[in-house]
């Protein structure tokens, strides 16, 4: 039975756009925007997984580090 979703943590890639890496699994992406990113994360999980297998749902957990000053 295929699992309903996975779940992707994305990061602000130091060197500009962004990363994405899947929780649980091999699957990593990048992209410039977020845009172009939800379409490199849904092809990556196309790719990854069977048609019968697949996640209905692809949620994408945006990660940001704050730097407060004390």
């Amino acid at each position: 039975m295929p699992e309903s979703e996975i779940i992707f943590a994305v990061e602000e890639n130091p060197e500009g756009g962004y990363l994405a890496s899947a929780l649980g699994h091999s699957i990593h992406t990048q992209a410039d925007t977020i845009e172009d990113l939800t379409e490199m994360v849904r092809d990556a999980v196309r790719c990854h997984f069977e048609e019968a297998e697949r996640p209905r749902v692809i949620r994408l957990h945006l990660v940001k580090d704050v730097v407060v000053p004390a």
